[in-house]
């Protein structure tokens, strides 16, 4: 049987030839493709989010673990398909206008993917009318906006609106170096997440 406890431990390390060895393997017995995800490439991630939050390692391993776990998703994501497999949830992350800074939303983006939501990455310099566009083509659930420049907020703020006015039933999350859980009050964004790794409790807690 192949060993999802191992396919995990080479998420966590970053050994991308050992995780997609470890998925073939475990789909070629008949190994559930959700019980590979579960088991496997979300306990992974879930570790390196866990020691993230807690300072124990640092964006580089993240991202490692992140690319590890993308190349065996390639493999398992057609099998999740077939078996009718749902997301945990369907969200849309982009940095917003005038801002071009896109490390802290990549980081999200993999974290949200390793908890087994569908993400759909809108990009950089997002207008607030990409934000309505996106999330009405794809159904978003949750909404996530990016920010590193103190002077790129407003347009925060501007987003935000244009999504509550559009009547979107999505919810939406907001993050970066200058954001505070006070400004997402402010202007009625639906959470705040201070890091990449909060990104996902707050993400699953909107859902709810």
């Amino acid at each position: 049987m192949a060993d999802l406890k191992a396919l995990a431990d080479a998420v966590i390390k970053g050994d991308q030839k050992t995780a997609m060895e470890i998925t073939t393997a475990a789909l070629d017995e008949g190994t559930a493709p959700g019980t590979v995800l579960e088991d496997g490439l979300i306990a992974g991630m879930n570790y390196i989010g866990v020691r993230f939050k807690a300072n124990e390692v640092y964006i580089p391993e993240v991202l490692i673990a992140a690319r590890a776990m993308k190349m065996a998703m390639e493999i398992l994501e057609p099998k999740l398909a077939e078996a009718g497999v749902k997301p945990l949830g369907r969200a849309i992350v982009g940095t917003v206008a005038g801002d071009l800074h896109d490390i802290g939303k990549n980081l999200v983006i993999m974290m949200l993917k390793g908890a087994g939501f569908h993400v759909t990455d809108i990009g950089v310099d997002v207008s607030s009318d990409q934000f309505v566009e996106q999330a009405k083509a794809t159904n978003a659930q949750v909404v996530g906006l990016s920010a590193l420049l103190t002077t790129t907020m407003p347009a925060m703020e501007q987003a935000v609106k244009a999504l509550k006015d559009s009547g979107i039933a999505a919810k939406v999350m907001i993050g970066g170096a200058p954001v505070t859980q006070g400004y997402a009050d402010k202007i009625g964004a639906d959470g705040y997440a201070a890091d990449a790794a909060s990104a996902v409790d707050i993400a699953k807690t909107l859902l709810n």
